[in-house]
């Protein structure tokens, strides 16, 4: 993986985010400038839609979101994660997504909330897993 440096938080976003060398990724909507803010570590993965361990999905229209969300929840590895990042408060760009709504929407399925990141200063991350009783 790449070297740690310091980021957002002083934790490297790949690091923050569980990026392992190999793993299976499905990348939704993703900033243009995703790999840099990975310091490259998407190089370092599979890109694979039909059974990724990690879902990136970068959104923030709530039009759709609980459809998508049961869609990937289907389709992931059983063990995966699905992070869902909205534009943060702070960075003064619209959206229709807050932590609260995602979260509400995810434990309104099978999904739980098991961490938060600020992904750099405008997106936040919200990382989802099936119920563990249900992997």
């Amino acid at each position: 993986m790449p070297p740690t440096s310091a980021g957002y938080s002083g934790t490297p976003l790949w690091k923050k985010l569980g990026i392992k060398e190999g793993q299976r990724i499905f990348l939704i909507d993703p900033p243009a400038d995703l790999n840099t803010m990975l310091h490259g570590a998407l190089d370092e993965t599979v890109q694979d839609e039909q059974k990724p361990e990690m879902v990136l999905w970068f959104t923030n229209a709530f039009d759709g979101l609980k459809e998508r969300m049961l869609k990937l929840q289907n389709t992931m590895d059983r063990s995966g994660a699905i992070w869902v990042c909205w534009y943060k408060k702070a960075s003064k760009k619209p959206t229709e997504l807050s932590e609260d709504l995602i979260r509400k929407t995810a434990l309104s399925m099978d999904l739980v909330d098991v961490k938060v990141c600020a992904v750099d200063a405008n997106w936040s991350g919200l990382k989802l897993m099936i119920r563990k009783e249900l992997r």
